[in-house]
């Protein structure tokens, strides 16, 4: 009787740890099934240091290297003309929908809002160069468009601890002399929503229709109606199937020199 007891003590022990086991193995498989369920943009945080989303020059992708825009639908929403009074609420409307954008920076403005810069650096979003006083790059010299620019990046860096990584020349224009001298990727875009025109928050967003996959989105931070239009235009898109992203992550891996108007593309069928 002892040895039976023993036995059966055994046996109600590994039915115990069988039961355990089994819990286990399917609470395992419920996670799984939702982290396949939800959005890749509540997957990740953080811009990478380096665009290609790889770690120390490996194959292994980083864990914060966002969505890969060559199988899902990506957007790159910027921002031109920043820092200003209404930047901080968009960043609040950004984190709600878990987005990350590019933000094209005026120099000048950085050194007059540096707090707000900083802040956009830490919750994640990419920092652009956008000149120090918004001078058209087609209408000066190549020697005064590299002080407009460095002059930035001087003050960016000092701000962030970290120099931009894109730069977008005000109005669009710029020369191919200056084109040659850049060190940084030029982002232009391929969907401008006029939001610095019409200053109207509907308007606004029924420009963002017009966005596909591998859009470059133009926008400002420093028009209320921007700021407004930015929850109804977020949902929108992402009940189209959208992941925000920010310039060099849409692109992959930007070139130095070289202007993008859009970015990577999901195949067909995504």
């Amino acid at each position: 009787m002892r040895n039976f007891a023993g036995s059966r003590e055994t046996m109600v022990i590994m039915v115990s740890r069988l039961r355990v086991l089994q819990f286990l193995s399917a609470s395992a498989l419920a996670l799984v099934l939702a982290g396949c369920g939800a959005p890749l943009s509540a997957t990740w945080q953080g811009f990478p240091p380096d665009a290609t989303g790889q770690a120390d020059g490996k194959d292994t992708p980083r864990a914060d290297a966002g969505p890969d825009c060559a199988q899902v639908k990506c957007v790159a929403l910027t921002f031109d003309d920043g820092p200003g009074p209404h930047t901080e609420s968009l960043l609040d409307v950004l984190d709600e929908h878990e987005a990350k954008a590019t933000f094209f920076l005026i120099g000048k403005d950085v050194v007059k809002f540096p707090d707000i810069v900083r802040d956009e650096a830490a919750r994640g979003h990419e920092i652009g160069n956008h000149t120090w006083s918004h001078q058209d790059l087609a209408k000066i010299s190549v020697a005064a468009g590299q002080r407009e620019l460095s002059k930035t990046d001087a003050a960016i860096k000092e701000v962030t601890g970290a120099a931009p990584t894109v730069m977008r020349p005000p109005y669009g224009t710029i020369r191919e002399d200056h084109m040659k001298s850049l060190d940084l990727p030029v982002a232009m875009w391929s969907v401008d929503t006029f939001d610095w025109k019409t200053r109207d928050a509907k308007k606004t967003v029924k420009a963002a229709e017009k966005v596909v996959p591998g859009s470059i989105v133009l926008m400002h931070d420093i028009h209320p109606s921007t700021i407004e239009a930015m929850p109804k235009m977020l949902t929108d898109l992402k009940a189209r199937g959208f992941h925000f992203v920010t310039v060099s992550q849409l692109v992959g891996d930007p070139k130095p020199g070289t202007d993008y108007k859009t970015g990577r593309q999901a195949a067909a069928g995504n």
